[in-house]
């Protein structure tokens, strides 16, 4: 299987990178300004379509849309969450998912068993609403109604489409007391992209495969 996973350079990307070239698979990461990466910055849309040129003919398996940003984390109620910040998490989180998924749907076609895996968290669910974070919380549920939506439009053209949670993780993004390693979350979630079908298509299910309420 080749994957294509935008952000591979560290934490849940670069575990998941590891994880599926151990089982056999090949991996395309990409990466903002990081050698040995393709170069793709989900936030420019040249950016994207350079990267769909490079790729050229290539027939890609999987697309892992897992580049994301949590700006957010601490801001005050009163006075925090300017609307810069709110701009910049929404062109990372949410238009950067939709304008890769776009631009690579040509090379997705070329694969026999096409399949997308958006990175969401449970912080999109509605049943998860303890206050805070307001412009995390947000964009990640706006990136699971666009993976839904995704899911029934692409559905006819045999690519499924699931969104997941990846956990708790130990990252940049999680911290240093997250419940899981990358290597954890990364096995999981390389089993759910193995499972990921048109039976499942539009699925918003955690890293270890439980069906997560939206």
């Amino acid at each position: 299987m080749r994957t294509l996973i935008t952000g591979a350079n560290r934490g849940i990307g670069a575990a998941l990178a590891s994880e599926l070239t151990a089982r056999g698979g090949e991996v395309i990461g990409t990466a903002r300004n990081s050698e040995g990466f393709e170069r793709l910055d989900v936030t420019d849309p040249a950016s994207v379509d350079a990267l769909a040129g490079r790729l050229d003919e290539t027939a890609l398996d999987a697309l892992v849309c897992n580049a994301g940003v949590y700006l957010d984390k601490g801001q005050p109620l009163k006075g925090g969450y300017p609307a810069a910040m709110w701009a910049e998490s929404f062109a990372a989180n949410v238009t950067g998912v939709f304008l890769t998924v776009q631009a690579l749907l040509p090379h997705l076609r070329r694969s026999a068993t096409p399949r997308i895996m958006i990175i969401s968290s449970q912080m999109a669910s509605l049943t998860r609403a303890p206050g805070g974070s307001y412009i995390y919380r947000a964009s990640k549920a706006a990136a699971l109604n666009l993976g839904r939506n995704l899911a029934a439009d692409l559905k006819p053209d045999g690519i499924a489409v699931g969104i997941y949670h990846p956990g708790w993780v130990q990252t940049d993004m999680g911290g240093t007391t997250a419940d899981l390693t990358p290597e954890d979350a990364a096995s999981g979630l390389a089993d759910r992209l193995e499972a990921l079908s048109l039976d499942t298509t539009g699925c918003f299910e955690t890293w270890d495969g439980r069906a997560h309420p939206y």
